[in-house]
């Protein structure tokens, strides 16, 4: 079996591929295929309240390719979810009617929660050692989502709407940033050591760099000093010393900012970074709900 997911950000969209096999009645997600195109629809979306005609092309043009792919790889099922840009854009229902004429392509959007949910929908704290308590972090460009996990059970999920583009505008207030620490103090609580769970591009991004083995977790200190790295260089700076693309390059600082306050809130101390996202969790999710119906 074929599964799709795609995932519309406030910064990117993302066409994931997988196949699912039966290995020892347990599926096996193996992926064939993923590509991302920057649309960056938060740029206008932030500033302008809706997405602007030029962007409305590239979200049309971009599903037309997923939409290709898809029939070329045979995919089975699919499912196609748009987040905080189409949610606060004015003209995201219009966008939505057109891709589906155009490209064939139904997208959904989701809420904060849900948004939540689909990364839980990973379940990797399932696979960690039961004496922590884990808190999944989840930054992308227009909102952060946080999920609780303790004693095998989701205690808490929130979305807030900080996120890396919305940072880069100057559109998060200092009361943005003091509902998140008065959420966290209030919730993220436990008699166990926390543990954080990263997903997202950017901390993907700086986990690789970071030269960390697979499975082991990275220091809050470590990205402390890596937010002082970056923050000190022109975004020029980070693209040739690092060798970023520009719509990387920019976004690693606000993001490195996003996860030390909530990590320094959490008082947690590490985080691990299995490489997942909210495709991943659209993979599982859909994969799920067909074994349900079975």
């Amino acid at each position: 079996m074929k599964i799709a997911a795609i995932d519309i950000g406030s910064n990117a969209a993302r066409l994931l591929i997988n196949e699912v096999r039966i290995n020892n009645k347990q599926p096996e997600f193996i992926k064939l295929n993923l590509l991302r195109i920057p649309l960056r629809l938060g740029m206008d979306v932030f500033t302008l309240g809706k997405i602007g005609e030029e962007r409305e092309k590239m979200v049309i043009d971009s599903m037309k390719i997923f939409s290709d792919l898809m029939k070329i790889y045979k995919v089975d099922h699919y499912r196609a979810c748009a987040t905080s840009a189409m949610r606060d854009a004015e003209n995201g229902q219009h966008i939505i009617k057109e891709v589906k004429e155009l490209s064939g392509i139904d997208i959904e959007i989701i809420s904060g929660d849900e948004e939540a949910t689909l990364v839980y929908e990973n379940h990797v704290a399932e696979g960690l050692d039961k004496e922590f308590a884990y808190l999944y972090i989840d930054v992308g460009g227009g909102s952060t989502e946080l999920t609780f996990y303790e004693n095998g059970k989701m205690m808490y999920e929130k979305s807030f709407n900080i996120g890396t583009i919305r940072l880069l505008n100057n559109l998060v207030t200092v009361d943005n940033w003091k509902e998140m620490k008065e959420e966290i103090k209030n919730h993220i609580v436990s008699k166990r050591p926390i543990v954080a769970i990263g997903s997202g591009g950017n901390i993907n991004k700086v986990f690789s760099m970071s030269k960390t083995k697979d499975g082991r977790p990275m220091s809050l200190a470590h990205l402390k000093k890596t937010h002082k790295e970056f923050n000190d260089l022109s975004v020029e700076e980070r693209m040739t010393r690092y060798n970023l693309r520009e719509d990387r390059a920019d976004v690693l600082v606000p993001a490195l900012k996003i996860f030390n306050n909530v990590m320094s809130w959490s008082d947690i101390n590490k985080i691990f970074v299995p490489k997942i996202s909210v495709a991943d969790g659209l993979i599982h999710n859909i994969y799920n709900q067909l074994r349900h119906k079975k």
